[in-house]
């Protein structure tokens, strides 16, 4: 197999605030591994958060590609990526994974979530972000998102002042009373002052509220879904397996990110260990192009929350394959991931 990679700029429409941060851009390194005139692809985007920027991605995939360069065929490769104990970051295993699946898939004729054993094609009404705005113009943004077909709104929130965060959330309600709206801290509240405002959030119709309080202490946020009274979803504080292991039925949800993960089989032992537990699962993602998102949608049958939106928020997504802009995100029946290079006729 012939194995190359190429790193990119992925720059955002605006700048996206959080309670940490403010990104503009972001890097991505998308790997091809090409074997018999079939190409299979995958990305890998930086992180400040998980400490990964764009020369030690492209670093550890070079290592990954001499590793990949010892199989005949993409088959035997991803069944040994599954099974053996490889000590490379999340991110990385998930993009090899990614483009081995888009691969074998091609190989097949299948699409990926067939491969995985879900027949017809997989959709989900997905979160939109409204960053960390004035709330003028989160309403506004609210507005204009409900009128392009979405129905679900993630609201990001953490400010010094919560009381801001109250008034961007109210504002987002006005706006758009009908739909279904998500918050996100990214663990910025205290556990005191998480409790004082949960019950107002509950009030204003806040469906669930994803990682309030800082990560680092997953009994403390266990201890507070148990009182909340609305559901509250794992994010930092649910990176992998174990982690998945100790939540499970003691908080409502856990946002899983292949990313983060470490990819598609990878978060499929986390849905199969929650399921039943009463957590429920979230898909999410990184700022990442349609193809760092789509090994995702592949998945998105499964999940309760789905917060697929990374490619959106793109000023130029280089890829098309999975839709998004009205709302909903799909894949279709093409065979593996469904991705494909983005022309001028796509919709943006």
């Amino acid at each position: 197999m012939n194995v190359t990679q190429r790193t990119v700029r992925l720059r955002l429409t605006e700048p996206l605030r959080i309670s940490r941060s403010t990104m503009a851009a972001r890097d991505a390194v998308w790997l091809s591994v090409e074997h018999e005139g079939r190409t299979g692809r995958g990305e890998a985007v930086s992180s400040v958060y998980y400490g990964l920027d764009a020369r030690t991605l492209t670093r550890l995939l070079h290592a990954e590609s001499r590793w990949l360069a010892r199989f005949a065929e993409p088959e035997s490769a991803l069944a040994e990526l599954r099974t053996a104990s490889r000590r490379t970051p999340p991110a990385v295993r998930a993009a090899v994974e990614s483009a081995l699946l888009d691969l074998t898939g091609k190989r097949a004729g299948l699409p990926v979530h067939e491969l995985l054993g879900t027949p017809g094609p997989q959709s989900a009404a997905t979160c939109r972000t409204i960053g960390i705005v004035p709330p003028d113009r989160a309403a506004a943004e609210a507005a204009r998102l409900v009128r392009n077909g979405f129905t679900a709104l993630k609201i990001k929130a953490g400010t010094p002042d919560p009381e801001d965060d109250l008034t961007r959330v109210r504002a987002v309600r006005a706006a758009a009373p009908t739909a279904r709206l998500l918050l996100d801290p990214n663990g910025a509240w205290s556990v005191e002052t998480a409790e004082r405002l949960l019950p107002r959030l509950a009030e204003l119709g806040i469906e669930a509220v994803e990682q309030p309080v800082p990560p680092g202490d997953p009994e403390a946020l266990a201890r507070l879904a148990q009182r909340s009274p609305l559901p509250v979803i794992a994010d930092e504080d649910a990176i992998g397996y174990e982690d998945a292991r100790r939540l499970a039925g003691r908080v409502h949800g856990i946002n899983v990110k292949l990313a983060k993960c470490g990819g598609v089989t990878a978060a499929l032992r986390i849905a199969e260990l929650i399921e039943g537990t009463g957590t429920e699962l979230m898909l999410g993602c990184l700022t990442a192009s349609t193809l760092g998102i789509a090994p995702a949608v592949h998945l998105a049958g499964r999940a309760r929350w789905t917060d697929l939106d990374g490619h959106l928020l793109l000023a130029r997504d280089p890829w098309a394959g999975i839709g998004g802009a009205d709302g909903t995100v799909r894949t279709s029946s093409r065979p593996g991931l469904g991705v494909r290079p983005r022309t001028e006729e796509d919709p943006r």
